[in-house]
């Protein structure tokens, strides 16, 4: 190989990499942003971060496309916590940290993988003229996302949002004396107008059930995946 040849090699390979980094950082706003929406309830902007084709996963159940993420997103959280209008609402309280991010990008960059873990503040002030049945006025909830990203038309969206409640605990009460307020999905839509289009094969219990997420990357030392 000339000297010539090697140069564009290196500047191939350098572009590559600095590619790679621009999307780990795009794809961290994108989860982040995720998290803002999340926090004022503005499902419209969360629905629209999802591919054509994309899914969630929540309390065992998949929503499959934009229909299904819309289900879970307006039709069951919107409904249930603002009434079905926008936020952010007088007295709300939903706020998502999202945090201790591992993004992995694959080689021919049009798909990516990422852990994220969340922490959740939630509840209603004692003003509040609404108050959603069964949801505590002061509570705490932990959770873990394994994701799939796919660029699409140039843009990453989300392919597959798969998020785990880890715990939750009322403020009054600690997790130490707390049920999940949150259980699996046990009916499909449209028996249940709010449910998932299939369950998963194996139902994920809640707290004070443990539920691991098999992490996507290999160990940064060792480099084996853990099972």
């Amino acid at each position: 190989m000339s000297e010539l040849e090697e140069m564009k090699s290196a500047l191939a390979a350098l572009q590559h990499r600095v590619g790679a980094l621009e999307d780990v950082n795009a794809i961290r706003k994108l989860h982040y942003a995720y998290g803002y929406y999340m926090d004022f309830c503005q499902y419209d902007e969360v629905v629209q971060l999802f591919a054509k084709d994309g899914e969630a996963v929540f309390l065992s159940g998949v929503y499959k496309g934009h229909e299904g993420v819309a289900r879970l997103y307006k039709t069951w959280f919107q409904n249930y916590f603002t009434k079905g209008e926008p936020g952010p609402k007088y007295g709300f309280l939903l706020d998502h940290f999202q945090m201790q991010d591992i993004v992995t990008v694959a080689d021919d960059r049009k798909t990516a993988k990422a852990r994220f873990r969340a922490l959740l503040l939630g509840g209603n002030h004692e003003s509040r003229d609404y108050h959603p049945e069964g949801l505590p006025d002061q509570f705490y909830e932990a959770g873990l996302y394994e994701n799939d990203y796919v660029r699409e038309d140039g843009v990453w969206k989300i392919k597959r949002l798969d998020y785990v409640v880890q715990w939750q605990a009322e403020y009054e009460k600690g997790w130490a004396h707390t049920i999940a307020h949150l259980q699996p999905a046990e009916k499909t839509y449209p028996q249940n107008p709010i449910g998932p289009d299939e369950l998963l094969p194996e139902q994920r219990q809640t707290w004070p059930y443990r539920q691991d997420m098999p992490l996507h990357f290999a160990h940064p030392v060792v480099g084996a995946k853990m099972k």
